[in-house]
């Protein structure tokens, strides 16, 4: 069996309605956990209080608002090369689901840095990299929305996607690329001394999971959203033809 054949949207569809329930079980699950672990049954940090607590919101949210970027390029090269529509399709339903997640480390991130820095915004080269690419997805979607046939719409966001790519990696190693940044580094790293410290690191790593496994049921979701929608248009212009 090859990955490939779920490029046909019949196949797509029935493997996507087995896994669905699935991912958003566990995803509930999961993200419930993690956040009445974190936010009910942790301490208060030595040095950030209580304020510490929305990492199980923020960490979460801006790693996956950079990894479906990531996720939506993969997608998109495939469009370029193979000329799967699936693939176009999955990028797009991907783009608002990465807005919203910009949308939450962007709002969290401000909160959290409040207390932190004495500011709710710095032109902190992370921050500022991360608007940007929060500036990216809206202009994705603000393209697919803005021309009408679907196959030239998927080639310029591919484009647009891989422009946008830059900034999903400075959003990601700012903090390493420019060390006088106000932004602490990562708090989840290969290196432990970079890590935060294990009472909040467990449930982080379920808030984590939460939002990943979220992540791909909506994806799914709009995917399979995006399939039936051009099914309904292509027999309904059928039906005007005849």
């Amino acid at each position: 069996m090859s990955l490939w054949e779920y490029a046909n949207p019949v196949k797509f569809l029935r493997l996507s309605s087995k896994v669905l329930p699935w991912a958003w079980g566990l995803g509930v699950a999961c993200l419930f956990i993690g956040l009445v672990w974190g936010f009910f049954f942790t301490p208060d940090d030595y040095r950030m209080g209580s304020t510490v607590k929305i990492i199980y919101l923020h960490v979460p949210s801006a790693l996956m608002a950079i990894n479906a970027w990531f996720m939506m390029l993969v997608a998109s090269l495939i469009w370029l090369i193979r000329r799967h529509h699936v693939s176009a399709l999955a990028a797009k339903a991907a783009a608002p689901v990465g807005v919203a997640m910009t949308l939450i480390a962007l709002v969290t991130g401000a909160i959290w840095g409040q207390p932190m820095w004495g500011t709710w915004w710095v032109w902190d080269p992370r921050l500022t990299s991360f608007l940007i690419l929060f500036l990216f997805y809206l202009g994705y979607l603000a393209l697919w929305a803005g021309i009408g046939n679907p196959d030239t719409a998927a080639d310029l966001t591919s484009i647009l996607c891989i422009v946008g790519s830059v900034f999903a990696v400075l959003s990601r190693y700012a903090v390493n690329f420019w060390s006088q940044g106000l932004h602490q580094g990562a708090s989840l790293s290969l290196d432990k001394e970079e890590n935060v410290a294990d009472v909040f690191y467990q449930p982080l790593l379920f808030s984590i999971a939460g939002f990943v496994l979220l992540f791909f049921a909506l994806v799914l979701l709009g995917t399979r959203s995006e399939i039936q929608f051009r099914r309904a248009r292509a027999l309904s212009l059928r039906g005007n033809a005849q």
